[in-house]
């Protein structure tokens, strides 16, 4: 039984405040995402999660700045209107605006199709992060073998055909999060979900602002 709910609970912090170290590049703010353009119930800059969420990242974080990284994360909650949005832009017709850097070899419904939008999405109960690994010497992202919302077998966590570099960084950030408490999704290698997180079955749909 899944619950539907508007209202923000207490325990929902914005990331960068509860961490000052971290990174933040809000993509579905910014309009640098998959649909081209903001999505529905992003109004500020900001990405929220629960606490519980913040306290594990902050770990995460802690962690990588010993070695002289820090993580960059793309998406937290994301409210069930921005989903909606998603299944909109499914049902429109093809402008290929973004579909070369982002789908290449789908159409739009078969990117949820292969499951990599769901009409329920892990984001939407505030304790999903999708993130990568930043160099702190030179601000640049370490490389991942591909990008953030990348819909392509290339993304799938068990994705193969790497050079040495690629995979190191991923399993560097993967063994991270797995360290923290967070668990991987095979289908996306910078998306995490908090294995203990505190609204399993309830979903959320209050604007970030």
């Amino acid at each position: 039984m899944h619950e539907l709910v508007t209202v923000r609970p207490d325990n929902f912090v914005d990331v960068a405040d509860y961490i000052p170290t971290i990174e933040t590049d809000v993509k579905y703010y910014s309009g640098d995402n998959f649909v081209g353009e903001r999505i529905e119930g992003y109004n500020a800059p900001i990405i929220l999660v629960t606490r519980e969420t913040a306290d594990a990242l902050k770990a995460a974080q802690s962690k990588l700045m010993t070695k002289g990284y820090c993580l960059r994360v793309y998406d937290g909650y994301r409210p069930q209107r921005a989903v909606e949005h998603f299944l909109r832009w499914k049902d429109r017709p093809e402008t290929g605006e973004t579909k070369a850097r982002h789908y290449p070899d789908f159409t739009r419904a078969e990117v949820f199709d292969e499951g990599f939008i769901a009409a329920r999405s892990t984001h939407t109960r505030g304790s999903t992060v999708d993130l990568t690994v930043v160099d702190m010497r030179n601000g640049q992202e370490l490389d991942m073998g591909g990008f953030f919302d990348y819909f392509e077998e290339s993304s799938y966590s068990n994705y193969t055909d790497l050079t040495a570099i690629q995979s190191r960084n991923r399993m560097m950030l993967k063994y991270l999060m797995l360290s923290c408490g967070f668990e991987p999704f095979f289908q996306e290698w910078w998306h995490f979900t908090l294995g203990n997180e505190p609204y399993p079955n309830t979903y959320f749909d209050f604007e970030i602002q």
